[in-house]
């Protein structure tokens, strides 16, 4: 897939993933399928699940290290700021050939435009939160998350998944 194609399907997944209400249930089914999913990777992973600056679910699996959390910190400072994924915001700086803090001065030690982290938008409302996942590589990160996300709307993952 080329950069353009993956942020098409990006944008669309933005979107489409839009939730009715979102709840500390809501979090808690989330990122327990994460969590699931990723012992049967196998992987060594960590997720968090925020509304605004409120933690709602976080779970670091045997494997991973503080440098986990500060990635997802990271990520989800970008979203929060932009309101798009993570991987998103990365694909699109390397297709401008930039980085955010060349672009907009933002500093490397609080921003990060890996996948993983996905916007949590409400209906009617925009962005309230985000979902992150930090373990694998960036593009499975983000799959995953989508993947989560998806499984909780009751959308076929087909409909919404990056192409391979």
């Amino acid at each position: 897939m080329t950069i353009e194609q993956d942020l098409a399907r990006i944008r669309y997944q933005e979107e489409r993933l839009h939730f009715p209400h979102f709840n500390t249930d809501t979090a808690w089914e989330v990122g327990n399928y994460l969590r699931r999913r990723a012992v049967e990777l196998n992987a060594p992973m960590a997720f968090d699940i925020q509304l605004g600056d409120h933690l709602l679910f976080h779970c670091a699996l045997p494997g991973t290290t503080p440098m986990n959390a500060d990635w997802m910190r990271r990520k989800r400072n970008t979203v929060l700021r932009f309101h798009r994924s993570s991987y998103a915001m990365g694909l699109q700086l390397e297709l401008e050939k930039t980085t955010l803090q060349a672009k907009l001065d933002l500093p490397l030690r609080d921003y990060a435009t890996h996948g993983g982290c996905f916007p949590i938008m409400l209906t009617g409302t925009g962005c309230v939160g985000t979902i992150t996942a930090s373990g694998l590589p960036q593009r499975k990160d983000h799959a995953l998350v989508v993947e989560a996300i998806a499984a909780q709307l009751e959308i076929a993952l087909e409909d919404v998944a990056l192409a391979d």
